[in-house]
């Protein structure tokens, strides 16, 4: 899914015509003061990262003049908060606040639902998973019938809501409902929903996640990778979401990673997967070796040799690896000769770059024989250090990260041999 951000999402809802604070997004210090000023009152600067929790990591200022709006965007941009980079700031009008609910609408892809659920609580500004259950109301919502007004207004009934706002209230629920519905988002939420002192009703948060299948009846949202990230998209993930968007055929899934370990690292693996859980335990195999993992690939789903091949090709564009595993953790049933293909044509186009290069190929599964068969010639004259292995080992995330670290161990030993040369003059 891809996560929009918080100005993002508030625009769908002004679309909408739900209530908003009044503010606008901004990139420098001086953008900050501008908008402080047209709000003509004191403000709230928010930094617009993809991560929960920004107030009490300090990504949330109050400002009482636009001088100070400037000074604290100036102090927030460029900083990293919760691991993430601050590029942009939400300056808003700073709220008034009596009372703060919360709404959501959520996928329920069980068997016995299968439909949007909208939850709306008394209790905003806190987790949901965290509220009683008498505090919350929800609602199972045919798709074709949709959401109505009286809906909304039951829910809010449900929980007392005061009837001085109880309208205002209900109408936004059905706001939400319509952003969900319209951009096909898997999920939405407002949190808090914030009730003025002078009895106002506005979205003073939000959340939005668009489901993958809806990106692309949605240019305008310019979402250039259909999968949420704690961190923006690197030049790799867009390529990989291109593969991705172009060949429909099982899985190309690519993500760069900040894979740090504490204690000694000893090399860095670019890693390709096959189904996801397996895979994890690959990862998990090598990083207890003291291994750092690049990148997380996971080409799943019967994907063809060509998806295979620009997978693997993603996984070696990245600079200072010093090993590559095909993780196939997993017994799969999908074809694994296509994978056998498109792994051997990447390492017959990128190992003569890089000799001695350690490469441990572990398929196991449907078309194993044949499929071991055909990465073994394929690399057989390759000048690489390369370990090939089927069923018998699908479970030794152990053993095999550990022959990865004896492989990386003699390569890099061998490439200091070279480079020590090399400075001689010999």
């Amino acid at each position: 899914m891809a996560r929009l951000h918080e100005y993002e999402g508030k625009a769908l809802f002004k679309i909408a015509k739900m209530p908003i604070p009044q503010g606008d997004v901004a990139k420098t210090p001086e953008e900050a003061r501008a908008i402080a000023a047209k709000i003509g009152k004191p403000v709230v600067v928010k930094v617009q990262i993809w991560a929960g929790g920004r107030g009490k990591a300090g990504g949330v200022q109050f400002a009482a003049s636009p001088e100070e709006a400037e000074n604290v965007a100036a102090s927030l941009l460029g900083r990293t908060i919760k691991g993430l980079l601050v590029e942009k700031v939400l300056v808003e009008e700073k709220l008034a606040i009596d009372r703060e609910y919360y709404a959501g609408i959520i996928v329920d892809a069980r068997a016995e639902a299968r439909c949007p659920v909208v939850m709306f609580s008394t209790s905003g500004g806190m987790d949901i998973e965290s509220v009683p259950a008498d505090k919350i109301a929800l609602m199972n919502v045919d798709v074709l019938r949709g959401f109505r007004i009286y809906d909304a207004l039951n829910l809010a009934n449900r929980l007392k809501v005061p009837s001085p706002h109880i309208s205002q209230v209900a109408r936004l629920m059905v706001g939400l409902y319509d952003t969900f519905k319209n951009y096909g988002a898997r999920l939405i939420e407002i949190n808090p929903l914030v009730v003025t002192a002078d009895g106002k009703v506005l979205a003073g948060d939000c959340r939005i996640s668009i489901d993958d299948s809806s990106v692309i009846r949605h240019p305008e949202l310019g979402i250039e990778v259909a999968r949420e990230s704690g961190t923006p998209p690197t030049e790799l993930d867009k390529l990989a979401w291109w593969v991705e968007e172009k060949d429909l055929r099982g899985t190309c899934y690519f993500a760069e990673m900040d894979n740090v370990l504490a204690g000694e690292v000893f090399g860095t693996i670019g890693f390709h997967g096959m189904g996801g859980g397996g895979a994890m335990l690959g990862v998990d195999g090598l990083n207890k070796q003291g291994l750092r993992v690049a990148n997380f690939a996971d080409t799943s789903g019967n994907p063809p040799a060509s998806k295979v091949y620009r997978a693997a090709k993603l996984v070696f564009s990245q600079k200072g690896i010093d090993g590559f595993l095909l993780g196939g953790f997993m017994a799969a049933n999908q074809e694994q000769w296509h994978h056998a293909h498109g792994v051997v044509k990447a390492l017959r186009e990128e190992i003569p770059k890089r000799p001695g290069f350690p490469v441990l190929l572990l398929l196991a599964g449907n078309k194993e024989k044949e499929s071991l068969e055909i990465l073994r010639e394929g690399t057989k004259d390759l000048p690489a250090r390369i370990r090939i292995y089927g069923g018998e080992r699908v479970y030794d995330t152990v053993g095999l990260a550990a022959e990865m670290k004896e492989m990386v161990l003699e390569y890099k030993k061998e490439q200091k041999k070279t480079k020590e040369a090399t400075h001689a003059g010999i």
